[in-house]
């Protein structure tokens, strides 16, 4: 059984992510509870006179968020978290309502490094948001068993059949039987929410597994549940941000030492980086520029700050798999519950080098959490998984320039619907991203 800390951090980490089957309802539900933790949004259009304090501000499903006391000098260093909103999925398409030898199917796409074979004979239901005439948006969710993707049909002797190579180019869920019933889906989801379907000029919507979360394992060592990527490090990220400003507020007057906390969510899984729908890459560079002015920084300031600042960008990691123990490097096998995972990578640019590594390692320590490494190999599953791993691509905050970290938890079946974590290790992130957010305080 795990300790009480850390299965009231799992229970709450439970429902987090029943409260958040698209990126947009995991943005909402951050923000209830930054608001909770005493933060203040802040919006784009508004003039900044002050940004000290607690404050948030929010585009589309992606969020920044940071905590300055009134007392932080403008050239503190940051201490960023970064993790994604968004899961690979399958995403429904503009002109969903099709038909197919007397079934009701729904047109679908896979989104990020999503495979279909995983989503195959799932129990599926609908969430995102719907955009109206008046401007305003609604969050979208059917939570019940309303779509399932029918697996491909049994070969002779029970076997299935050959791989279709254009499957994937036309995967359509089932739900009824009959013709094609144009705006069906849209005119569901729309009463599901309180409007009329006429209201509704554009959406995003997708497929979410209504399975719940759980726990696995003859002692329950084990966390299963769909969006642990990168829905566990999201809440790990909030977590930290959380603790570090009660720390921080509580601290003595005219502290002089410690870093900024900033925790920055974004919705590009599927977009290699920085370059969203909602612009995260941009959205992030300069909500943190403006951030770090309306607190009376100058150019100087900023550069300093950046010199300083460490970026810890969070995810699933691929923990080495029972049945192929040889697609890891021999020195470098991360297990569940082992602690948080630092991904060592010279091919990526953006992944975590010896400066990165000894800071992160000392915020383990500081934690008292266990920490393991990482490396990508160059072929196989694990190399195809590198998609999963924390570091891989720019992210959203990548270009501003801080000292990157890739850290996360040890995991396996990454991006799919029901992927598998050590029970304890989100609680161990959590710390050590409390640790690395508190640093150098004088505390």
């Amino acid at each position: 059984m795990l300790p009480d800390s850390r299965r009231a951090h799992d229970d709450d980490l439970i429902s987090f992510i029943a409260a958040s089957p698209s990126p947009y309802h995991a943005v909402a539900e951050s923000a209830l509870r930054l608001e909770a933790a005493g933060f203040c949004k802040l919006f784009e259009s508004d003039d900044w006179a002050d940004a000290t304090g607690g404050c948030y501000v929010v585009r589309d499903a992606a969020l920044v968020a940071w905590y300055a006391h009134p007392d932080t000098p403008p050239e503190a260093p940051l201490a960023l978290i970064e993790a994604r909103t968004d899961s690979p999925n399958l995403r429904i398409h503009p002109a969903p309502d099709t038909a197919a030898a007397g079934w009701r199917r729904i047109a679908v796409t896979p989104y990020a490094d999503c495979s279909p074979e995983p989503w195959y004979d799932r129990d599926l239901g609908v969430s995102g948001r719907l955009l109206l005439r008046d401007g305003t948006t609604r969050l979208a969710c059917l939570d019940e068993p309303l779509l399932r993707l029918a697996g491909p049909p049994a070969g002779p002797a029970g076997h299935g059949t050959a791989a279709d190579p254009g499957r994937a180019r036309r995967l359509a869920p089932l739900w009824g039987l009959g013709g094609a019933d144009p705006g069906a889906l849209l005119a569901r989801v729309a009463e599901q929410s309180g409007t009329d379907s006429y209201e509704v000029l554009g959406w995003d919507l997708m497929l979410h597994d209504v399975q719940e979360p759980g726990f696995l394992g003859g002692r329950s060592e084990f966390l299963v549940s769909a969006r642990l990527d990168n829905l566990l490090a999201l809440h790990a990220g909030l977590a930290a941000l959380t603790a570090a400003a009660h720390h921080v507020s509580g601290g003595r007057a005219g502290r002089t030492a410690g870093p900024v906390p900033v925790l920055v969510a974004a919705d590009d899984a599927g977009r290699g980086g920085g370059a969203t729908t909602s612009g995260s890459g941009v959205f992030a560079a300069r909500t943190l520029r403006r951030a770090a002015e309306a607190r009376g920084a100058g150019s100087s300031h900023w550069y300093r700050s950046l010199a300083t600042g460490y970026r810890v960008h969070t995810g699933l990691t691929p923990a080495v798999h029972p049945d192929l123990p040889d697609r890891h490097d021999p020195g470098h096998r991360p297990l569940p519950n082992g602690g948080p995972v630092i991904t060592l990578d010279g091919r990526d640019p953006h992944g975590t080098g010896g400066r990165g590594l000894a800071a992160f390692a000392a915020a383990c320590e500081r934690a008292g959490v266990p920490w393991q490494t990482y490396v990508p190999e160059e072929t196989g599953p694990c190399a195809r998984g590198r998609t999963a791993t924390p570091g891989n691509g720019a992210g959203p905050a990548g270009g501003i320039g801080l000292t990157s970290i890739a850290a996360g938890v040890a995991a396996l079946s990454a991006h799919t619907p029901r992927e598998l974590c050590g029970a304890g290790d989100a609680w161990l992130l959590a710390r050590t991203l409390t640790a690395f957010a508190t640093a150098a305080d004088g505390a």
